[in-house]
């Protein structure tokens, strides 16, 4: 009984740290958005003509997002039913952001007016252990300007 109500506690703390620090990411993130609007990031087709630039570079930036315990709790108990995960989607969305955002800030500290041909990679990191689940997002794009 005293392992049950341990897990329990645990699994409370984790659900109010994992929403506490999410809440503050989503908020960083909106923030930093806002500030780099005005730099687009864009993808072309193989046969649209490009911008015209005196300048080129590749950025590339990788993120790392954990879930927290609840989140793996829960996500453990949607295999046994299917359906949606939601709380693997709102990792990938952070992820998706927080790489995009690192690719514009370092773009717009080289001077970029714009990135284009926004490409994203993902992987799951789990190392075949029970635990949290992680997810990398890579963005690259290329800057001109």
């Amino acid at each position: 009984m005293d392992e049950l109500i341990i897990f329990l506690i645990l699994l409370g703390i984790g659900y109010f740290a994992g929403v506490f620090a999410e809440k503050r990411h989503y908020e960083d993130i909106r923030k930093r958005e806002r500030a780099t609007l005005y730099v687009p990031a864009v993808s072309f087709g193989a046969k649209e003509p490009l911008p015209d630039a005196r300048d080129a570079m590749l950025f590339v930036e990788t993120v790392v997002i954990s879930s927290d315990y609840f989140k793996t709790f829960v996500m453990a108990l949607r295999n046994f039913i299917g359906g949606r995960v939601v709380a693997y989607e709102s990792l990938l969305d952070r992820g998706r952001r927080e790489a995009l955002l690192r690719v514009k800030e370092k773009a717009i500290s080289w001077g970029a007016t714009q990135i284009l041909n926004v490409r994203y990679e993902t992987a799951s990191i789990d190392n075949g252990r029970a635990g949290p689940v992680s997810v990398e997002v890579i963005a690259y794009g290329t800057g001109i300007r």
